[in-house]
């Protein structure tokens, strides 16, 4: 008897739910005022405090919500994570479309002034052998400006296609009093291989022009593919297990009648690394891309900058072609000697002499503008620093910045179950350090393939930018073969074309649970619900044994 008493006496003393622990029911006014700020209606919402055994994810114990509500703030948590996740990502795009832009009309307008400078200072000097030949100069500007655009063209076969074409139309100018056919031309482009009529400068400016034009389109483009990477990964939709754990640590505490404690830090920490756990892979490509663009930034300055090559053009073209006037008549005799002596004829009513008569051709070295693409390098190189841990740091920043309490040790913080601290340890960055997330049911086998997509394109990026360091030409494709989308890939909003997304097959590979899954933990609360019962039971059974 004594035994049955003590047991009853026990059982009396279990606590009841909520942090006061008192049997009485809580009224529902917070949370009820709370929803239908939201926008929703106060419909079926109680009034005080029901039993929670219809809950899916918050604790079963007793709450202000109903399965209805449970679902309409579930909704609600996963579109404000996901605002959250792409408002951080159109943050990070509008600054890499800064940086594109910034760079882009630079260097633009940096081959427009050469182009300008050109025009103005041959025709005083060249006359009819500039004028009547505009075109050979203005293809050259055309076809370096659709390189740097992306187009698929070989730079240093564009270069000697244009000393090609200088070389005809200048030796016909100079030689305006012979008749001169295209065999014969062949001929005079030959020996220009050995003769060398321009000096080294068609050599030595092919290697700088081919090293800065390589260096500046595929650093421009390394910004376009960061930049659509940060779209495409910010826009890949959490998965219903995150969907789950977000709630629960974001509302769940409302319904349990304690909205006033803000979710502990190192909770919010593993419930962000297990739902963004496929994005923190992306950090090495990420990094890998990043330390590329910087190297190749470092092109952009001292005396191979693009500042010096595109403003040289015109002078260094000037050069050569100085080089061939002063040396015509040597030219023009070991021509004659290997592919014939020509016969007068011609039209043209400024022979050799006349074109010698005008002088040289003498270009003026334009201004620098060494302040301007220093501060460019400088801005860029310190926005691709702060970038470089973007994607682990991620989870941190949506959880100091707008969810969860600073304080570490804080035992007054929401843990998913109650307001009290939160134990367990901080998990790794990556899909493979959540096997143990105590938080989000991961199958860490099943990587997201969107984003392994992007991993990939990272690489393919990284490979160029490494190849354009070291001053190779690389097969650049349209970037619609690479990504999809369109113009600069710096689209900040859902209205971006979207290209095809790559499905994973489904293998039907058990899950992996480091924990039991949720409906183990409801089991759990549901018992603990009916102990108040078993108390009454025993206490009735303690009393017909007494009356016995």
């Amino acid at each position: 008897l004594g035994f049955a008493l003590a047991l009853v006496l026990c059982a009396l003393t279990v606590p009841g739910f909520g942090d006061t622990g008192s049997g009485k029911a809580q009224s529902c006014s917070d949370i009820r005022q709370f929803y239908n700020g939201n926008g929703f209606s106060l419909k079926g919402v109680p009034q005080s405090e029901i039993s929670g055994e219809h809950l899916r994810i918050c604790p079963q114990g007793y709450t202000c919500c109903t399965s209805v509500m449970e679902d309409s703030l579930s909704n609600l948590s996963r579109t404000e994570m996901q605002g959250l996740i792409r408002d951080a990502g159109r943050a990070l795009q509008a600054s890499l479309n800064g940086q594109y832009k910034a760079f882009d009309d630079y260097l633009l307008e940096l081959l427009n002034r050469s182009e300008v400078v050109l025009q103005e200072s041959y025709p005083p000097v060249l006359g009819f052998l500039y004028t009547q030949n505009t075109r050979v100069f203005s293809d050259l500007y055309t076809e370096l400006r659709r390189y740097y655009r992306g187009s698929n063209i070989n730079i240093e076969e564009a270069l000697n296609e244009f000393w090609a074409r200088l070389l005809e139309r200048l030796f016909k100018g100079a030689n305006g009093q012979y008749l001169i056919g295209d065999d014969y031309l062949e001929c005079v482009s030959k020996q220009s291989e050995t003769l060398r009529p321009f000096g080294d400068t068609p050599r030595d400016l092919k290697l700088k022009v081919t090293r800065t034009f390589v260096a500046a389109r595929s650093f421009v483009q390394g910004l376009v593919i960061s930049g659509e990477v940060v779209r495409k990964v910010s826009q890949v939709p959490l998965s219903p297990e995150c969907v789950r754990a977000i709630m629960k640590m974001t509302y769940c505490r409302h319904c349990r009648g304690v909205p006033s404690a803000r979710p502990c830090a190192n909770y919010c920490a593993n419930v962000l690394k297990g739902c963004l756990a496929n994005h923190a892979d992306l950090d090495t490509e990420w990094r890998n891309l990043a330390d590329a663009m910087l190297q190749v930034a470092n092109r952009f300055e001292g005396a191979s900058s693009v500042n010096v090559v595109f403003l040289s053009l015109p002078k260094r073209i000037s050069e050569a072609i100085t080089t061939m006037m002063d040396n015509i008549d040597t030219f023009n005799t070991k021509v004659f000697q290997a592919c014939g002596n020509l016969r007068e004829g011609g039209t043209s009513n400024i022979g050799l002499e006349e074109v010698k008569k005008r002088g040289k051709v003498t270009v003026q070295d334009s201004p620098t503008s060494g302040a301007r693409l220093e501060k460019l390098v400088s801005d860029v190189s310190r926005r691709l620093r702060d970038m470089q841990s973007y994607w682990v740091s991620l989870p941190s920043t949506l959880c100091s910045d707008r969810v969860a309490t600073r304080a570490q040790g804080d035992d007054k913080c929401w843990n998913g179950m109650a307001r009290a601290r939160y134990l367990p340890e901080v998990m790794g960055d990556g899909l493979a350090s959540q096997i143990n997330n105590p938080e989000v049911e991961i199958d860490i086998t099943k990587p997201d393939m969107t984003i392994r997509q992007q991993i990939m394109q990272l690489k393919i990026m990284t490979n160029r930018l490494r190849n354009a360091f070291n001053g190779n030409d690389v097969d650049f494709q349209d970037t619609s073969d690479d990504v999809s989308g369109s113009g600069s890939g710096m689209c900040a909003d859902d209205n971006c074309a979207r290209g095809p997304r790559l499905m994973a097959p489904n293998t039907d590979r058990p899950k992996l649970y480091a924990y039991p899954p949720e409906n183990k933990k409801v089991v759990k609360a549901s018992a603990n619900h009916n102990l108040p019962f078993i108390a009454l039971y025993l206490l009735s059974l303690v009393t017909l044994l007494l009356r016995r």
